[in-house]
């Protein structure tokens, strides 16, 4: 079990270790970064993006939360911090491109698919809720498309990324962009339990990383 007093552990190790092995690379990046990709991930402990795709520092664009959801473009009042992390990346940073990454075991996915958290008393925020209501459309298909299978959950968490996916063709900063060939999207996802990264395709299938594997549907 990890606690603070470990990660202060930790960055004394980075600093005497990895910090001087890469002093080169951080002195690269103390006057800005220019990443290539953004990542858009779950806020999942065991879903680490860089570590996933071993990347050094400055290399990509991570923005993490629940089920690893882009919510569609709205301008009403509030605080949309996917929104304002996707427009300063696309605008400002000039990102080529995008990849939503789901995983295996998504307990956003599961709450959505369960409606766990329907009646979560008022007092305790009911935000986990409402998020995971983007997803109620996913759910109600992937129900009429699975019903009972064993595989249900895990449809539920490919669904996640293609509901994501579609969202961002929403906003027009985006949907600018990757009709004029200056962005791409891509989405993924990351089997916790064997550590197999799958991508999507054009047809929305995915389609494993390792030789000789399967597609998923």
């Amino acid at each position: 079990m990890t606690y603070f007093n470990d990660l202060l552990d930790g960055y004394q190790r980075f600093r005497t270790a990895d910090y001087r092995r890469q002093h080169e690379r951080w002195a690269q990046l103390k006057d800005g970064q220019a990443p290539k990709v953004m990542v858009i991930g779950c806020a999942d402990s065991r879903v680490e993006p860089s570590q996933i795709f071993d990347t050094l520092p400055g290399e990509i664009f991570v923005v993490r939360n629940v089920a690893n959801l882009v919510p569609p473009y709205e301008t009403t009042p509030g605080h949309h911090g996917v929104s304002a992390a996707l427009e300063f990346a696309v605008t400002k940073l000039g990102v080529e491109e995008i990849v939503v990454i789901g995983h295996g075991k998504c307990g956003g996915a599961h709450a959505a698919l369960t409606e766990m958290f329907h009646d979560a008393e008022r007092g305790d925020g009911g935000f986990v809720h409402d998020w995971v209501s983007l997803l109620d459309g996913a759910r109600e298909k992937v129900k009429a498309k699975f019903g009972d299978s064993p595989d249900l959950g895990r449809e539920m968490e490919l669904e996640t990324v293609r509901t994501s996916l579609a969202n961002l063709m929403t906003f027009p900063f985006v949907k600018s962009r990757v009709e004029a060939g200056t962005l791409k999207l891509h989405g993924a996802y990351f089997a916790i339990t064997d550590g197999e990264l799958w991508t999507m395709g054009e047809d929305g299938e995915f389609v494993s990383q390792l030789k000789s594997a399967p597609a998923l549907a």
